[in-house]
């Protein structure tokens, strides 16, 4: 390991360099929100995509804007509501009378960066949509299929307070999320500095220090962050343990979770993980890596019970399977 650390310990140093350049652009915009930002961050580096949970008025679309305004890509607003169509996402085929055939009109989920604002307003049919190109990053438009660019990734929101005319996201579409984070409110200092800012007219301007070749750069740093077979079981186990408490130990937790955590959770908090031991300066994972990225990688794959009733038994036969993946369902 002491080979791969020195041999990395160059290039760690330059990424941290361009991640303190990005932090510092950022919070131009974005006052505290630290863990957000470092989150929506690790997300990018990792390559999977984050679901932003807070009530209105908590910048998760301003935070999502301003990393995208940080980057020099491509970024796509959709704001999603009950009358959105497939189309109006992935795009559709147009009649050409003049040629006598059809041609392509891509929507706004060809970006690199797609924000779907309110994810949880649209319909089933629009979400099914946004599963195909979150999970095999291409869309299907009448009979082609269309690569997605490279990078590609989803920031959604949604609002936990309203469930008037909301659509609650499909288990199979959560899990594909490797980072659900909760956003909280500001503390007074931070509150003030927010005021002091935001009541101007001149808002700050956000100018892009990242490219996409240096962001596939930074992803190609943390593939080679050493993981050691220790910190490897230490994840299984960690995964293990929402699917069976009681060999655990964990007994009270028994009735608590419906189904485990499904493998795409061993996936997500290995390549967490991997991007913490980046951000940290480090080329080697440690287990405080793994429990960094550990409450938001796991909960998009861990489905709970909704109480501690004492009817309510997990259910171990697995679940419906996706992709190889077992996924379940919270029962009522």
């Amino acid at each position: 390991m002491s080979g791969i650390a020195e041999d990395l310990a160059p290039e760690i140093e330059a990424q941290a360099l361009q991640l303190a350049k990005l932090r510092q652009e950022i919070s131009k915009v974005i006052v505290g929100q630290a863990y957000m930002v470092d989150r929506l961050l690790m997300a990018l580096i990792a390559d999977g995509h984050i679901l932003i949970e807070g009530i209105p008025g908590l910048a998760k679309t301003t935070a999502v804007k301003t990393v995208a305004d940080a980057l020099d890509t491509g970024f796509a607003r959709v704001q999603f509501t009950p009358d959105l169509l497939p189309a109006d996402l992935i795009g559709t085929e147009i009649y050409r009378p003049q040629h006598l055939d059809f041609m392509v009109k891509t929507g706004p989920i060809f970006s690199n960066l797609v924000l779907a604002d309110e994810i949880n307003r649209a319909p089933a049919k629009v979400q099914s949509a946004l599963l195909e190109a979150m999970q095999e990053r291409q869309v299907t438009i009448g009979e082609q299929t269309h690569n997605l660019p490279d990078p590609f990734l989803v920031l959604a929101t949604q609002n936990p307070i309203e469930q008037e005319g909301t659509y609650p996201l499909p288990e199979a579409q959560v899990d594909r999320f490797m980072l659900k984070l909760k956003v909280g409110y500001p503390d007074k200092e931070e509150e003030k500095e927010i005021l002091r800012r935001m009541a101007s007219r001149h808002k700050p301007e956000i100018e892009p220090v990242l490219t996409l070749e240096e962001i596939k750069k930074m992803r190609e740093v943390a593939d080679r962050i050493y993981l050691d077979p220790k910190v490897e079981d230490y994840i299984v186990d960690v995964v293990f343990a929402t699917r069976e408490p009681a060999v655990y130990k964990l007994e009270k937790l028994e009735n608590l979770i419906d189904y485990g955590a499904s493998p795409r959770a061993s996936i997500f908090l290995a390549q967490t993980a991997k991007v913490q031991a980046l951000m940290s300066g480090r080329a080697y994972v440690t287990p405080q890596d793994v429990k960094t990225g550990c409450p938001e990688a796991s909960d998009p794959a861990l489905l709970r019970g909704r109480s501690p009733r004492p009817d309510l038994r997990r259910r171990r036969a697995g679940g419906v399977q996706h992709g190889g993946c077992s996924v379940g369902g919270v029962r009522h």
